[in-house]
């Protein structure tokens, strides 16, 4: 007969004294979430391969993700509104400066704008999946931690594998287009900087697939540099950052909307003809009804961020109500602004003339050949507003990085060593210092429309795992407190998370054969360390009976009501549960 004791000071706890087993922190409801600290040991009549394919299956309870958040040693800072700031700063950034431009010169025409649309209709639909997961897992982490919630550790470590490229490469694009908007905002005043240390050390070519090393490239500095500024921007604390990011932002909206206001009225109609260029090459991915999609496969970058809330969710105030708000809030603005800003960008200069490195320039050049007017006033403020923007970006990258980084060390994935939180600042400075030297070197040589595209899918893919995850906890674990469902009660939500399952896949199937290759090769890697490390050093599987514990003492040390004592790991007999 088991005796289960529990308190209440805010939360349910477990303790289960008497037979020497722990319970779990709520009733559970469906035997998928039946998870005890002990069911991840080795029984006596288990074999070792049902056992280690077992260990790929293992799900991380909801209840310790949730108790993790409370003895979370990060500090808690972020509101609603920082959290949309957060969102709008890392969505509107490259994807619109930068690829934008190359996506209407080289797969969509002037309906770039509905590739954006069709973006936008993939990411709502995740924003919706994103929002449910969010408000009832508030930990960092993101797609990580819900997929370890959901699908197993396997699938888990895949996801933060994908996240770490969708981040660190993010950042290291986000580098390479700041430069191209450094050296252009030099270059109104006459002054040039050599391309051989502002540009990318090679270049890549689609069709045919080659990397080549161009001749005098030797380091892109301006992306390096930026990059390790704003690392230590990060390092010094999240309250630091968001009103950095804060403040960048509305620079950032103000331009955007100077943008399109001060142009619109000079707009030439025959740019728009035609508005879906004919396919002339036999390849699909360039123009044509095929090239829409092809484009919005690549500028599915400019959406990748309102995921990035997610990873800040153990430094909101109220995460279970303000991350939706900010996921989704960010989302439905920026979309309007994008739709405005393509169709005056396509509108004042032909789409063919808008593959550069600064699309929003060459826009407003147009435009003043057109007049025979100077709009010097309005280059300068948009590069210095693109110039700001990146930047915001780069914080959010960064940021969410290394939140993957912290979460995944701490489960033992990672080496612990990426976990530590600095004393003063409460930041997990060591692995904010890893992932930002590397995404400044991989700035500093590899160009923007390989970083953008490889991106785009490991995003993708990332999505799709979330819309997985929201439909097996709402069969499995119907009593977890949800703040935000998605519409539909019961049973007709689920339309919303398989629409976003499909579109996800056909992004994925419409993009670059080389770009899905070179999606496996990072996999492949990951799933070598993951055989190698991750599995053997899991914190659930090497010591799940203190793992639990650990949390709850951490708890219990910080609440005053408390009186109970916890059974140390030594005192429980595992011969029982074997």
């Amino acid at each position: 007969m088991v005796n289960s004791k529990t308190y209440q000071d805010g939360k349910d706890q477990y303790v289960n004294e008497e037979s020497g087993t722990f319970g779990i922190f709520n009733e559970i409801q469906s035997r998928y979430a039946k998870v005890d600290p002990t069911s991840y040991l080795r029984r006596s009549t288990e074999s070792g391969y049902h056992y280690w394919g077992r260990r790929l299956g293992s799900l991380k309870p909801v209840e310790l993700l949730v108790a993790e958040y409370d003895k979370a040693e990060l500090k808690k800072y972020l509101t609603w509104w920082q959290l949309i700031f957060i969102g709008i700063g890392t969505i509107i950034g490259t994807g619109i400066f930068v690829l934008s431009g190359q996506a209407a010169a080289q797969n969509a025409g002037p309906a770039v704008t509905v590739s954006f649309i069709i973006a936008a209709f993939a990411s709502m639909f995740a924003a919706l999946s994103y929002s449910e997961m969010a408000s009832m897992i508030p930990v960092s982490g993101s797609a990580y931690t819900y997929a370890y919630a959901t699908l197993g550790e396997f699938v888990g470590w895949t996801i933060g594998w994908d996240l770490i490229l969708e981040h660190m490469v993010g950042g290291a694009t986000v580098g390479v287009g700041w430069s191209g908007y450094f050296k252009k905002f030099f270059a109104l005043f006459d002054i040039h900087f050599a391309d051989s240390w502002t540009e990318p050390t090679v270049v890549w070519d689609e069709n045919p697939a080659r990397i080549y090393y161009t001749e005098g490239h030797y380091f892109n500095v301006p992306g390096f540099v930026v990059i390790m500024m704003v690392t230590i921007l990060v390092c010094i604390g999240i309250r630091q950052a968001s009103w950095v990011i804060s403040i960048i932002v509305v620079i950032k909206l103000i331009v955007v909307l100077l943008f399109i206001f001060a142009l619109c009225g000079f707009v030439d109609r025959a740019n728009y003809t035609p508005y879906v260029p004919p396919n002339t090459t036999g390849d699909w991915h360039f123009f044509g009804g095929p090239g829409i999609f092809a484009a919005a496969s690549t500028v599915f970058f400019a959406y990748i961020g309102f995921d990035s809330i997610t990873t800040a969710a153990l430094e909101a105030k109220n995460p279970r109500r303000d991350l939706p708000i900010g996921i989704i809030g960010s989302l439905v603005i920026t979309t309007i602004l994008y739709i405005g800003f393509c169709t005056v960008m396509t509108g004042a200069a032909h789409y063919s003339e808008l593959n550069t490195p600064t699309p929003v320039v060459t826009a407003i050049e147009a435009v003043e050949l057109r007049t025979e007017h100077s709009w010097l006033w309005l280059k300068v403020i948009v590069i210095f507003g693109a110039l700001a923007g990146l930047s915001s970006v780069l914080v959010v990258s960064i940021l969410s990085q290394t939140r993957v980084f912290y979460s995944m060390a701490k489960d033992g994935l990672v080496p612990s060593f990426f976990a530590k939180v600095h004393p003063r600042f409460k930041t997990p400075y060591r692995s904010t210092i890893f992932v930002g030297t590397i995404m400044a070197i991989m700035s500093a040589i590899l160009p923007v429309d390989l970083l953008g595209n490889m991106t785009s899918v490991g995003t993708l893919l990332a999505f799709f795992i979330v819309h997985c995850g929201v439909i097996v906890l709402r069969f499995t674990r119907p009593d977890v407190e949800r703040w935000f469902k998605i519409p539909g009660g019961k049973h007709l939500f689920i339309v919303f998370p398989i629409i976003g399952m499909v579109v996800s896949i056909l992004l994925i199937a419409v993009s670059e054969v080389t770009t899905i290759w070179r999606l496996f090769v990072w996999m492949a890697v990951g799933w070598i360390i993951y055989f190698s490390y991750g599995i053997r050093n899991s914190k659930l599987h090497r010591d799940p009976v203190g793992r639990f514990a650990e949390v709850q003492a951490d708890i219990s040390s910080t609440s005053t009501t408390n009186e109970n004592t916890y059974t140390t790991r030594e005192e429980y007999n595992y011969n029982e549960h074997k």
